[in-house]
């Protein structure tokens, strides 16, 4: 990981680990992160990267990075290529090579054949629903198939022709001769291979049976020493299936499998399934879309990887359920976006004002600091000049006590330069205003009035002789539920505000910038350059707003 180490407090799962080091049960921690490459990672992943990478790294262990490649029909190197881009910029790095599921599959297939010598496994030639039905319920147990006592001679040579693709997909498949009667589910003689005529990303056409998840972890684990193999609670009752696939094959190591909780958030879907969906149904751009909390949409979005880390660290890690608000994950970014984002002045919904106390064609060079308590970050020079773009926002006609900003009859001061006061407005022929006119105080630059009069707000606003025009992204949550599928269809769900975009302007010095970090736009946000627009090749770049500079209700009232 980079030097920017993030500390993770003692869990369950550490107390593990220290206590097998202590007794001398392991001497080196072995770890695994094993994503199924159907899809992008998402904020969910990151905490068992977090948790699989940061054990490894802070017990001077190794982490492997394996694909879960057993299911061809649905995977693909983009996802491969994506995964390990994504968790290289989260900071961590996997120890050797890029591991594959598919690297075991001649191993896999010996281990299916022990099991059918030792009668713990047979090809069974019921359909798929037959299999279903014949499983009973949680209530009722199941019965066995009538193909469960076939000879080991027999359950070889079908196993064989599934092997050589002598069967058609579904028509069998091999499964574990474990209990059909039993409490658990899993254990009802579960299939541990099909058959998928699919050309695997790896492998090519050698094979046309794959192994099941079940069946390929737990061996893939004992293969390659892990001894702490971490999974989500789904995978708890698995657990019993796993150990007894170890149990009943001849293997020289025998790793464990612990259980944490997933991660739940506010106000989106954690199934890549759903993600897809989304994905191809085009309600969003693509995978990185940053309303979609990917985590190549976080990046675009502008979400620091030291952020994310920081947000997996303040959740912790235990088996209970979490439910955990989007206003965390904000607050972290909030936290680290604060201390290195540059200061610039733009004007997202811009209305034109005009100084009429200065001369036409006036100019000024202002001197501003980059960041107001960090000297370090270095000043720009801004260019004042007699018309100026605000933000809409920031006037009205009429104002109420309450309200600090410009209006006519009142003053304000502009950032870091004068007060102003307006005096008139000039409307199209739909009402809206087009024009402010104000006059300003020559005395008040970088100082009170002289006559100690108190000034109530202070506004932003951009040269509009020298102000780049710019693409302003503002994002909304995507969903407009807190539990997008706690309704009977998660689309219906989609926030239709989710996107708002604007064109405004943006101080020149944002050129001066190095683009690749973060900026505060002055009042209005964290913002970052979208690259996948190609932002600056064009007269027109396109900003994303990360986050909003203080939390707000996460789905606005117009709604």
């Amino acid at each position: 990981m980079n030097q920017n180490k993030t500390i993770y407090p003692m869990n369950f799962i550490r107390q593990i680990v220290n206590n097998d080091l202590n007794s001398g049960k392991h001497k080196l921690i072995r770890t695994r992160f094993s994503p199924e490459p159907n899809g992008y990672l998402h904020i969910g992943h990151v905490k068992s990267i977090c948790l699989n990478f940061g054990i490894a790294q802070d017990y001077h262990g190794q982490c492997n990075l394996r694909f879960d490649d057993t299911n061809p029909a649905k995977e693909e190197m983009e996802y491969i290529n994506a995964i390990q881009r994504d968790i290289k910029w989260l900071g961590f790095n996997w120890n050797g090579e890029v591991r594959y599921t598919s690297n075991y599959f001649d191993k896999f297939y010996n281990y299916a054949l022990e099991l059918i010598d030792k009668g713990l496994a047979y090809v069974d030639q019921l359909s798929a629903d037959k299999i279903r039905d014949y499983r009973g319920t949680l209530k009722s147990p199941g019965k066995n198939s009538p193909y469960r006592d076939q000879s080991v001679v027999k359950n070889r040579f079908l196993f064989e022709k599934m092997r050589k693709g002598e069967f058609s997909e579904g028509s069998v498949c091999l499964r574990a001769k474990i209990n059909m009667a039993s409490s658990l589910m899993v254990l009802r003689d579960p299939v541990l291979y099909r058959i998928k005529f699919v050309n695997h990303h790896q492998t090519g056409d050698k094979w046309c049976i794959y192994p099941m998840y079940d069946f390929a972890h737990c061996i893939s684990d004992a293969l390659e020493g892990i001894t702490h193999s971490l999974c989500t609670l789904e995978f708890q009752e698995n657990r019993r299936l796993y150990d007894w696939i170890l149990d009943n094959i001849t293997i020289n190591f025998r790793p464990k499998q612990y259980e944490f909780s997933r991660l739940n958030l506010e106000y989106t879907v954690m199934s890549k399934r759903k993600l897809n969906f989304l994905v191809t149904a085009k309600l969003v751009e693509g995978w990185d879309d940053p309303r979609m909390l990917t985590i190549a949409g976080l990046r675009r979005r502008g979400y620091t990887a030291a952020s994310i880390r920081e947000f997996c660290r303040r959740i912790g890690v235990t088996k209970q359920d979490q439910n955990i608000k989007m206003a965390m994950l904000e607050a972290c970014v909030r936290d680290d976006l604060n201390n290195q984002a540059v200061r610039i002045m733009a004007v997202i919904d811009p209305v034109l004002l005009v100084i009429t106390s200065l001369p036409i064609g006036h100019e000024q060079n202002i001197l501003i600091p980059n960041h107001p308590y960090k000297s370090e970050m270095g000043t720009r020079q801004v260019i004042f000049s007699r018309e100026i773009y605000i933000d809409r926002s920031d006037f009205r006609e009429i104002a109420d006590v309450q309200y600090k900003r410009l209006s006519l009859g009142n003053e304000v001061r502009l950032r870091n330069s004068f007060v102003i006061k307006a005096e008139s407005i000039k409307k199209n022929s739909k009402g809206e205003i087009i024009t402010i006119f104000c006059h300003h105080d020559p005395d008040t630059l970088g100082k009170d009035p002289v006559d100690g009069r108190k000034v109530r707000g202070v506004i932003h606003w951009v040269s509009a002789t020298h102000g780049i025009s710019a693409e302003f992204r503002l994002y909304e949550q995507l969903f407009k539920e807190a539990n997008p599928t706690s309704v009977k269809n998660f689309i219906s769900a989609l926030n239709p505000n989710s996107l708002n975009i604007y064109h405004g302007f943006v101080e020149p010095g944002v050129l001066q910038t190095n683009l690749n970090q973060p900026i505060q736009f002055e009042r209005e946000g964290y913002f970052y350059v979208d690259d996948n627009y190609h932002a600056f090749k064009s007269t027109r770049p396109v900003f994303n707003r990360t986050v909003e500079l203080r939390h707000t209700s996460t789905i606005k009232s117009k709604l």
